[in-house]
């Protein structure tokens, strides 16, 4: 075998090697938001709880590497409040729920607040108003998205666990960064195969 052979082999044995153990790195974030002004519905006094829904729509196809999720809102009990993130593939997940058996708590609304995997603090461990990064509540992370294509209607659920409470949804964002394989190997290993195969001059 002589060497182009040997090194045309080496090459091929490369490229398997490449195509089975591409890494994975974060690409850009994208972040899709809406206003909507959306009236938190009360516990009707019959006991039945009722929900606030809000429809976010990502218009493009992007598979998620990791999910963050922004929420503005009003609310003079926040403690009351039960909040789920749904994706369109339907996975569901509760960023925060407070039990109402184990004790009273009082405090307003979430400013600014991001849900976030990599936070410092559960959310558990915040006070109201919640302002900053927060990781959802024990036992629920949003790196059950990983992996899904973020196109299509996510839906935001809020329940109020609680009477005579109000409040209003001002505004929620998906935040979402999404893969990027590795390219480079790839990149230099063709500019190697051009200058290598490159037709020889006639002497």
């Amino acid at each position: 075998m002589d060497a182009q052979s040997s090194l045309k082999w080496i090459i091929s044995l490369f490229f398997v090697w490449v195509s089975c153990s591409t890494a994975v790195f974060a690409g850009p974030t994208f972040i899709y938001g809406e206003d909507f002004d959306l009236p938190i519905i009360e516990k009707h006094v019959s006991g039945s709880v009722m929900m606030t829904e809000a429809i976010i729509e990502v218009p493009d196809h992007l598979t998620i590497y990791d999910l963050d999720f922004g929420i503005n809102l009003t609310h003079t009990n926040v403690f009351d409040l039960q909040i789920f993130v749904q994706s369109p593939d339907g996975t569901r997940l509760c960023l925060n729920m407070y039990d109402v058996e184990k004790g009273f708590f009082k405090g307003e609304d979430y400013v600014q607040t991001i849900f976030d995997d990599e936070a410092e603090i559960p959310i558990e461990m915040g006070t109201a108003p919640f302002t900053g990064r927060f990781r959802p509540k024990t036992g629920s992370l949003l790196e059950v998205f990983d992996g899904e294509d973020a196109y299509g209607l996510w839906s935001l659920q809020i329940y109020d666990m609680w009477y005579s409470d109000t409040g209003e949804l001002g505004r929620a964002e998906l935040i979402i960064t999404v893969c990027e394989p590795t390219g480079l190997s790839l990149l230099a290993l063709g500019a190697g195969l051009t200058v290598l195969f490159r037709p020889r001059r006639k002497q």
